[in-house]
């Protein structure tokens, strides 16, 4: 069972952290180790639609699920240009779209034929980053108003955010998920490295009514220095300073100075293994380094005695 308790859940993941740091995956349960290749075997990659995106796509296991970011300054459309080079490579994508980067309804209705016309099942649904001058101000309208249109996706998720948002408060956060859930099938949450902050969320979102399953946020491989970076930027600070203080949460070194998240999801393992936390999906942020990624997904399945796809 999930604990029930902040406190609680943070000894049980901090003790699961030691244990880590000297006996590695091999010492995990067999229902942990389970839904760890669960996991990583059904992996989903995030990729940003940078004009170097497609060659480094080319790395990708066969068939892999592929999420596609939604860049203010390269606007909705190379989001969506990105998924239909995906989907010719023989994977499914998933769109980020952003309510603040739709100008109106016509819009919109354009965007959802678009997807019909590629065959893209699922969106991923964000109020976003760039400047609110268009009609939907929020995602909750944004989600309205894709069903209101008729809604090509069987997936769509929402955005959730364990260690909180920098410029939201952490009870409008619960409202918004509590308020998009009859309209949404899945969340995906913030990147995290802090697995007692993870586990403790998780406890707290099930406690307060939130049923959606959960995909998890975690790190492609990356340098350390990057890692700090992005986490200063999203403002995940108590993660960033956990970081610094717990490196073996961290994998193995990739290459010189670059970690995977092996560490993470070990520690956070007897949650992952829970039902009641109904964690479904890893949502990997590649930063488009692909073939780093592929090879670290490739490396913990072999460790956790389960062959990979491609």
């Amino acid at each position: 069972m999930l604990v029930s308790s902040r406190a609680g859940s943070g000894r049980m993941l901090n003790g699961m952290v030691q244990r880590w740091r000297t006996r590695g995956p091999s010492g995990l349960g067999e229902a942990e180790r389970a839904a760890l290749r669960s996991l990583v075997t059904a992996a989903r990659f995030e990729l940003i639609p940078l004009a170097s995106a497609p060659e480094r796509a080319r790395a990708l296991p066969p068939g892999s699920a592929v999420t596609v970011t939604a860049s203010p300054s390269h606007g909705i459309e190379a989001t969506l240009e990105l998924c239909e080079r995906v989907v010719a490579m023989g994977h499914e994508a998933t769109p980020h779209l952003s309510a603040h980067m739709i100008r109106d309804r016509a819009h919109l209705v354009d965007i959802l034929a678009r997807a019909r016309a590629v065959g893209l099942r699922s969106a991923f649904v964000v109020g976003g980053d760039a400047k609110d001058t268009g009609a939907f101000h929020d995602g909750l309208a944004l989600l309205r108003a894709i069903h209101e249109e008729g809604s090509p996706f069987d997936q769509i998720g929402v955005p959730a955010y364990p260690e909180g948002h920098p410029a939201i408060p952490d009870d409008t956060l619960m409202r918004a998920l509590l308020d998009k859930q009859p309209l949404a099938t899945f969340m995906s949450t913030q990147m995290c490295f802090n697995p007692t902050a993870a586990a403790t969320w998780i406890v707290e979102v099930r406690r307060q009514g939130v049923r959606l399953p959960i995909h998890l946020g975690i790190p492609g491989v990356a340098e350390l220095t990057k890692l700090m970076a992005i986490a200063a930027r999203i403002g995940v600070a108590d993660s960033a300073r956990y970081l610094r203080k717990n490196r073996s949460v961290l994998g193995h070194l990739v290459r010189r100075g670059s970690f995977g998240p092996d560490g993470f999801l070990e520690a956070l393992a007897p949650t992952l293994a829970d039902p009641i936390a109904d964690v479904r999906a890893l949502h990997v942020f590649t930063f488009n380094q692909v073939e780093a990624t592929a090879a670290w997904r490739a490396r913990m399945l072999a460790e956790l005695g389960a062959p990979s796809r491609g």
